[in-house]
């Protein structure tokens, strides 16, 4: 109910106000039955604007931080990702991966409406990065069509590491649906996985039209974060914001 309350009375009608949405080819979401939204992702913002202009409640999960904030600030954080039906899962330990999987399964096996981003983590430098292949998984293990979505300009309106938000109009585009009923028997197939996974990301591609880098957006994270010498000193490079 209050997930509904914040999108429709609340917080929704005030952010379609002042982003304006420009979103084409919505119609692509099926109005019934389990449905995996996989999107790019360029900003914290993202996992807002698509429940946004989705009118099926969409399931994203997120790091358990973020629901165990103290004082007002951490208050109003778990209310708001509680609010818009994001789901915690602690990313501390080695099966992190899988209990965000499992949560979403769960979801689609209800005949629900999950969100992912194929990449993991958020684009370091707005370009699109190679997908883990926890999508395809998902695929294989609930039968749910993908439905592509493209963020095209959130990382302009919420860059990484700030606060508050630019007022200007979110631009996002749904693509047509996949359907990979033709590899219902290759469950545990990592050839599969990755197929499904790289048709899934060139579709991205064609939608945002970001170029695209064939690695992993993590690894290059590491890569930037990792210490330099600088001076005769180390020192900590590109350190961003909370992912």
């Amino acid at each position: 109910m209050f997930y509904w309350l914040l999108k429709y009375v609340v917080l929704g009608p005030v952010l379609k106000l002042l982003f304006r949405p420009d979103v084409r080819g919505l119609s692509h979401v099926p109005r019934s039955g389990p449905v995996i939204l996989a999107c790019n992702h360029l900003s914290f913002s993202d996992s807002i604007f698509t429940p946004l202009v989705v009118d099926r409640r969409v399931t994203f999960v997120a790091k358990a931080e973020y629901f165990t904030g103290k004082g007002l600030k951490g208050w109003l954080m778990r209310q708001f990702f509680s609010g818009t039906g994001t789901i915690p899962v602690d990313r501390s330990g080695g099966q992190a991966a899988q209990a965000a999987l499992d949560t979403l399964l769960r979801v689609l096996g209800e005949g629900g409406v999950a969100g992912i981003y194929p990449e993991g983590t958020r684009s370091p430098d707005g370009r699109l990065y190679r997908g883990k292949t926890g999508v395809a998984r998902l695929v294989l293990e609930s039968g749910a069509i993908v439905v592509p979505v493209a963020h095209l300009n959130s990382d302009e309106i919420q860059p990484t590491g700030t606060l508050m938000p630019k007022i200007q109009r979110v631009r996002m585009r749904f693509g047509a649906p996949l359907d990979f009923s033709r590899y219902a028997h290759a469950k545990g197939d990592r050839f599969v996985e990755r197929t499904i996974t790289d048709e899934i990301m060139f579709e991205l591609m064609a939608l945002c039209g970001r170029e695209y880098v064939d690695v992993y957006a993590s690894k290059l994270k590491t890569e930037i974060e990792s210490p330099v010498r600088v001076q005769g000193r180390s020192a900590p490079v590109g350190v961003e914001g909370v992912d």
